[in-house]
């Protein structure tokens, strides 16, 4: 995908360079490890029936998560690890695969995954313990570079869908008409305590020519990459993300009625989904409550407005006079910050209202840049500079999506609370078409430019 010659670990997808040092087999080992035993504790306080139904085209059900994931490491390292491993079944391929990376061969229709009551939970589960131990036992035996790269990429990939699989199973807990909690409130701390919200601020950047990227060293997606340049003009950036309070004034004031604050695209989306608030919010009396991972609760007035479409960040930017930041913009304010805050680590499951106030009457620099809440950006999701994607992998293709797959679709930065914090890094990106609310997305405003 680079510009360059084809990379050392690109069979598999990532942004590693020839000269970046490979993972020790025992560290591949406990990855692999912490993170397929993440996965199924969060599968664990849910039936079979949970794991099975489907609310949304765009969303896939428990089991399938569980099931693709698996069979990622199946079709990736296991059949390439020498080990004379054979596939579980025939048809997983064409049940659990993804597009183009299943060989060519024929796919089970995303939107209708939900009907796939067989193979039940129960045997996907005894699937995955059958994938876990054949990989383990491969990496006892000793794989190749490539295969190790492979299974790095796929660690990786599955931590991508623990987010969606929280993500999915929120919409559907949603719909059902008992509006069930996956986590009970008082467990492990779904809402953070309150906090008093310091004033929204901007913060000055000068912008100039700076680089943007991964630029190697340690893995990425290969989306990430390559590392180029741009000119960046001076901007601002808010000091936090947009909180319940100040969008709760936009619709209290007409924002959803008003046709000169939207996109055309938005303002017909609005209309035709009937949008009136937030995805979640839920009138109660004269307020709202909130639907989240622990049920319904009132609207928290200082956490970030979270499950808005990017028509809908960009229409309330435009009503408080301001616009989304590029994701060039986000990036070069991140840049250089450790990536620290409210990730799926942090069993919070829910955004945190930002801390802290401003220093000398103005803010330091942006809060909330990491974890809380995925960023809306004005940026197009485009391949950067240089992208190849016939230098692609049919792993890498299964793991994300590349240049052929983003067309209408709108780059989000930052991770959210339901995304693992292991190996996050300022120059992930996310790519969501401007309709999608059901994912943990959020607004941050900018100026300038």
């Amino acid at each position: 995908m680079p510009g360059g010659p084809p990379r050392s670990a690109g069979s598999a997808g990532s942004a590693m360079t020839p000269e970046d040092p490979p993972m020790t087999p025992e560290a591949l080992r406990d990855a692999f490890l912490r993170v397929r035993r993440q996965t199924d504790e969060l599968a664990a306080p849910l039936t079979g029936e949970d794991q099975t139904a489907q609310s949304l085209p765009e969303a896939s059900p428990v089991k399938w998560h569980l099931a693709h994931t698996s069979w990622f490491f199946e079709a990736f390292v296991l059949t390439k690890a020498g080990t004379g491993y054979a596939p579980a079944a025939s048809d997983y391929g064409e049940l659990f695969g993804a597009g183009a990376a299943n060989g060519g061969g024929r796919r089970h229709p995303r939107r209708e995954r939900g009907l796939l009551t067989r193979p039940t939970a129960a045997e996907v589960g005894g699937y995955r313990r059958r994938v876990d131990e054949a990989v383990l036992s491969s990496f006892e035996a000793g794989i190749s570079a490539e295969t190790a790269a492979a299974a790095l990429l796929g660690i990786h990939h599955e931590q991508r869908h623990q987010e969606f699989l929280l993500a999915d199973l929120k919409h559907l807990f949603w719909k059902n008409p008992r509006q069930p909690a996956y986590r009970p409130s008082g467990d492990a701390g779904v809402f953070g305590p309150p906090a008093p919200t310091p004033p929204l601020r901007f913060v000055s950047f000068a912008g100039g020519e700076l680089a943007f990227g991964h630029g190697g060293g340690s893995f990425a997606f290969a989306g990430e990459t390559p590392r180029h340049s741009r000119l960046l003009p001076p901007f601002q950036l808010a000091s936090r993300l947009v909180t319940n309070r100040e969008y709760l004034e936009f619709v209290e004031e007409g924002g959803y009625r008003e046709a000169s604050l939207w996109l055309a695209d938005g303002w017909e989306a609005r209309r035709r989904h009937g949008w009136e608030a937030p995805l979640y919010w839920k009138r109660a009396g004269g307020g709202f409550e909130e639907f989240t991972l622990g049920g319904l609760a009132p609207l928290a007035p200082e956490s970030p407005v979270s499950h808005v479409s990017f028509f809908e960040a960009d229409a309330f930017a435009r009503w408080r006079e301001s616009r989304l930041p590029t994701e060039f913009e986000w990036e070069a304010a991140a840049a250089g910050r450790p990536v620290r805050g409210a990730f799926l680590e942090s069993g919070l499951l829910h955004p945190s209202p930002a801390e802290g106030g401003p220093i000398g009457g103005r803010a330091a620099s942006p809060a909330q840049l990491f974890g809380d809440l995925w960023e809306w950006t004005a940026s197009a999701g485009l391949p950067y500079p240089g992208f190849r994607s016939v230098l692609r992998s049919p792993a890498a293709a299964a793991a994300a999506p590349d240049g052929r797959f983003l067309f209408g679709r709108m780059v989000l930065r930052g991770g959210s609370c339901l995304t693992p914090a292991g190996g996050f890094r300022a120059t992930c990106r996310n790519f969501l078409r401007p309709e999608a609310r059901w994912q943990a997305s959020g607004i941050r405003l900018a100026r300038g430019g």
